[in-house]
């Protein structure tokens, strides 16, 4: 196995990279930065395994292989050629090449693709599928190359354990940032009184048990020369959990959405910690016990339904909280300012804009 330290790159969600290079200076990963597009730090394949494991907020983890410039396609080739793949990749394993180009001279992704998928055959013999599931990917940004590894696989926010989701779901790995952009640490209860699938409460729940997110699932870096089965399983081995008498919320007036939200919490294993009520906002009151941190994501009227409607409900729901939520906090995740402004709530200074599925939504906070 290689040894020597590399890059490994967390890719973010758009607008979250503050909050995920936290994380990951949290979980022993000392140098995380923020870099284009997301966080790196050098370290080792045991690294890549635990970083996949054990983060909440990353959408996929790359292990960069190489980095270099190049002019045109006839450099590529030859420096692709050098590149020691038996390092990254093994013969027998099948790989898919995908490639993208920006402001290089170097600017069909495609012929860029094809090449190094052509040095690979060529000095390794691995085959090349397009629905393989080991991806390299070929990044060419002003004219300088830099080709990574997708340890990963299907994305990180797919836990293994939400067989069920409603329209516009919350990534799991979006909910882990904004619940710490939240100030939430696992000692407070959090309520979602929007709470489709349940993906706040649960992924609340973990945070507070020290679950490890990937715990379920599988990883595209079982598949690669460096992957030592024994060392991995003593690495995923149940951890010991923290105790906690803490509870976590979730109210829908829908009752497909609180059935579904209680199923994946059992999948989850946070059932005896979460409590999911079929609820209109109006019937909206705080659990016995201490305040914590109120999280929603309310519809937005640009995916599911015109605006116009929605300005009651946040009013509403402001009406609400200010009146029965004394002592709490406030996370509302919404695409429209005037939305967020409805709910007649002070909000705390704006954080960076987050991509959500092709719309920029924002984070408004509050203190009641």
């Amino acid at each position: 196995m290689n040894t020597a330290p590399f890059e490994i790159y967390l890719v973010a969600t758009p607008g979250l990279e503050a909050p995920l290079a936290e994380e990951a200076r949290e979980a022993g990963f000392a140098d995380a930065k923020i870099t284009d597009g997301g966080v790196s730090f050098m370290g080792s394949w045991p690294d890549v395994w635990r970083a996949n494991l054990v983060l909440r907020g990353p959408t996929r983890i790359l292990a960069r292989m190489a980095s270099f410039r190049a002019m045109h396609l006839a450099q590529l080739d030859k420096r692709a050629t050098k590149i020691e793949w038996a390092t990254f990749l093994r013969p027998d394993v099948p790989v898919q090449v995908e490639a993208s180009c920006k402001r290089s001279r170097i600017y069909h992704a495609g012929a860029a693709a094809q090449r190094v998928a052509t040095a690979i055959t060529k000095t390794l013999g691995a085959p090349i599928k397009e629905d393989a599931e080991l991806r390299v990917m070929v990044r060419i940004e002003d004219d300088l190359v830099t080709i990574s590894l997708d340890t990963t696989g299907a994305s990180l926010h797919k836990r293994g354990f939400k067989e069920q989701v409603n329209k516009a779901p919350m990534r799991e790995t979006m909910a882990a940032l904004f619940l710490r952009q939240c100030g939430y640490t696992g000692t407070e209860p959090v309520l979602d009184p929007m709470c489709g699938s349940g993906t706040f409460p649960i992924e609340a729940a973990e945070i507070a048990l020290g679950l490890q997110p990937g715990r379920e699932r599988s990883f595209a870096f079982e598949q690669l020369p460096s992957f030592d089965a024994k060392a991995w399983a003593d690495l995923r081995a149940p951890q010991k959990l923290k105790s906690t008498d803490i509870r976590f919320y979730g109210t829908d007036r829908d009752a497909g959405a609180i059935r579904m939200a209680g199923e994946n919490a059992a999948r989850a294993g946070v059932s005896a910690l979460t409590h999911f009520d079929q609820k209109s906002i109006e019937d909206l009151t705080p659990p016995e016990g201490p305040p914590g941190l109120v999280i929603v994501n309310p519809p937005y009227g640009t995916r599911i339904g015109a605006k116009g409607a929605l300005i009651p409900l946040h009013k509403t729901l402001g009406t609400v909280l200010k009146t029965r939520f004394k002592g709490w906090r406030v996370g509302i995740i919404t695409a429209d300012k005037q939305l967020a402004q409805a709910t007649g709530l002070s909000f705390e200074p704006m954080l960076p804009t987050v991509l959500h599925g092709g719309i920029r939504v924002a984070l408004y906070r509050a203190n009641l």
